[in-house]
């Protein structure tokens, strides 16, 4: 995520909450650059939400209270959200900054969280997509995380295997 600045605001989502209770919540609210035309580009990777990306531009609607709520994406960044669940060491602080650390050398950023043991990876288009989807099976195997896709490109699919 960028410095925050006077052009950032906060731009809620609403989320269904699954028969297991996840995502823990039924709103979340990301950090963007208001655009200044009813739009924002996001501006931090989203934990929860899905088939958003940071970098996308997203129509806003704000409330009667002013609170801006994310509708449809207008312009996709091409940037992928892959979210893992750290297993390895109970998912401490020091086994999500390894996996932040090893992902970064292949070109992605992202940041952990304590309270679910995650990381939220923001995945560029240029980053090596290929190993970072081979790094997310083999971690997967060898029981060091689980991974979803929060949002993801033609691109990103292209390195599934059939």
């Amino acid at each position: 995520m960028t410095n925050i600045s006077d052009d950032h605001v906060k731009v809620h989502f609403r989320m269904e909450i699954d028969e297991d209770g996840w995502p823990p919540a039924s709103v979340e609210s990301l950090w963007a650059v208001d655009l200044d035309d009813g739009t924002v580009r996001l501006d931090n990777t989203p934990w929860f939400v899905r088939g958003v990306a940071s970098g996308d531009v997203i129509r806003v609607q704000p409330d009667d209270d002013g609170v801006l709520w994310a509708g449809e994406t207008v312009q996709p960044s091409q940037n992928c959200t892959i979210r893992l669940i750290v297993l390895k060491d109970a998912g401490s602080a020091a086994a999500r900054q390894s996996v932040l650390e090893v992902f970064h050398r292949l070109g992605t950023t992202g940041e952990g969280i304590e309270r679910f043991g995650m990381v939220a990876l923001d995945v560029p288009p240029q980053a090596d997509l290929l190993k970072i989807r081979e790094l997310l099976e083999h971690g997967e195997t060898k029981e060091w995380w689980h991974w979803e896709e929060g949002c993801v490109t033609a691109a990103w699919e292209a390195t599934a295997r059939p």
